[in-house]
């Protein structure tokens, strides 16, 4: 497990390497639904973009993150980001957080499909033993998208992390272990079928 960037396609939508490039295609994403204004997200305002974007290069610099633009195949237009984070690769951990889409790709397949190529090749080609995944305690839209995808909640961190505006934030932690990734595979697979029907 490193963090070279990579490329993962999926019949819905491609994950490609972030690069600067994505600037202005990252802020309309954003843009759409004013995400940023979301206080319980790290979706960046329009004047935040870049620092955004430089930070997340930055984590992947230091060998603990691979950031990801989503690519909608029909369209050919990016309409989010995720990325693999908090990577642990001695002990084969890492975490899928950091994502957002634009409001109107969201409860579509886009997500579903997202999830289901990351944990694939973390379980598959990294060898993960875990992946977790980490939201704040106000987001409950969160929290049911995780536990939709089949990820347990292992805890809550109280008074976890201090936010840009003050607010401090209780992070609530799930993972789905590598034991639990062929089921959880067959689950999101039989989503997908259903977006199909």
């Amino acid at each position: 497990m490193n963090c070279t960037p990579i490329t993962l396609r999926g019949k819905y939508v491609t994950l490609e390497p972030l690069e600067q490039q994505h600037l202005a295609d990252m802020a309309a994403v954003a843009a759409d639904g004013k995400l940023w204004r979301l206080f319980y997200t790290s979706v960046p305002s329009p004047e935040n973009t870049q620092r955004w974007l430089d930070t997340a290069l930055d984590m992947q610099k230091q060998q603990k993150a691979i950031p990801f633009v989503v690519r909608e195949n029909s369209s050919g237009k990016i309409i989010g980001t995720t990325r693999y984070c908090n990577m642990d690769m001695n002990n084969r951990r890492t975490e899928i957080g950091y994502t957002w889409y634009a409001q109107r790709v969201q409860r579509s397949p886009v997500n579903t499909e997202c999830k289901l190529l990351l944990l694939e090749h973390a379980f598959e080609v990294f060898g993960c033993i875990a992946v977790e995944f980490r939201t704040d305690w106000l987001n409950r839209r969160s929290q049911a998208a995780i536990e939709r995808l089949g990820a347990k909640r292992d805890a809550v961190l109280r008074n976890h992390m201090i936010m840009p505006d003050g607010r401090i934030r209780d992070t609530v932690i799930y993972s789905i272990l590598n034991t639990e990734w062929p089921g959880v595979k067959r689950n999101l697979q039989y989503m997908q079928i259903r977006y199909e029907e």
